[in-house]
């Protein structure tokens, strides 16, 4: 066989060789190397560590209310309100944590980022969170009453990543959100008549900060 043909058939090779593996990593991208890893499971009551946060799942139910914990709802709106404890385990006072939560929302409905009311005495939106100081809060969705939700609403459970410095500012930062955790609740339909779903009386223990103090 002459050098020349030798050569040839090399280059055939080598170019057969490469468009198969072009092929088979564009299959990978578009499918996948496997089935995604099933998200951990969370009940009422269970410690949910998410990054800056902690949760505590409590409660869930509907109201078409004029107002739910100082949140506007209009005629034709219905308010979705999910409970919970939420511990601050930064070293930084926060009110960072409306993306946090993210309900099963039925194909076509995006309603817009909830509305979090501090839950004592005297309801206050978009609370200030201190490190290490549970508090009960109320996440709350307004979206229209033609929106029908199931009886037990799947939600998943956002964390992110300390960052300790971001690439183009020099500057800390939390970052790659990504589910950690489901929890399904019960849906009542006003904040009295939850069954399965009641409170629990325990308050989630603070965690050390995984936030240096910035």
């Amino acid at each position: 066989m002459s050098p020349a043909l030798g050569k040839l058939k090399t280059r055939i090779a080598t170019g057969v060789g490469s468009a198969v593996a072009v092929c088979t990593a564009t299959v990978y991208t578009i499918f996948g190397a496997g089935p995604a890893a099933p998200v951990t499971q969370y009940h009422v009551g269970d410690t949910i560590e998410a990054g800056r946060w902690q949760v505590v799942p409590q409660r869930a139910w509907l109201s078409d209310e004029k107002r739910v914990y100082g949140v506007r709802v209009a005629p034709g709106e219905q308010a979705l309100v999910v409970e919970v404890d939420l511990n601050n385990r930064s070293a930084s006072s926060s009110r960072i944590y409306d993306e946090t939560l993210k309900p099963k929302w039925p194909a076509g409905t995006t309603p817009p980022n909830p509305d979090v009311a501090l839950l004592r005495d005297d309801p206050k939106l978009v609370p200030l969170l201190h490190p290490g100081m549970p508090e009960r809060v109320a996440y709350v969705w307004v979206l229209p009453d033609s929106v029908t939700l199931p009886e037990k609403l799947p939600i998943d459970v956002i964390a992110q990543t300390y960052k300790r410095m971001d690439n183009l500012y020099g500057t800390p930062l939390w970052t790659n959100p990504k589910v950690v955790g489901q929890f399904i609740l019960p849906l009542g339909h006003s904040a009295d008549s939850i069954e399965n779903g009641t409170p629990t009386d325990s308050t989630p223990p603070a965690a050390p900060a995984t936030e240096p103090v910035l």
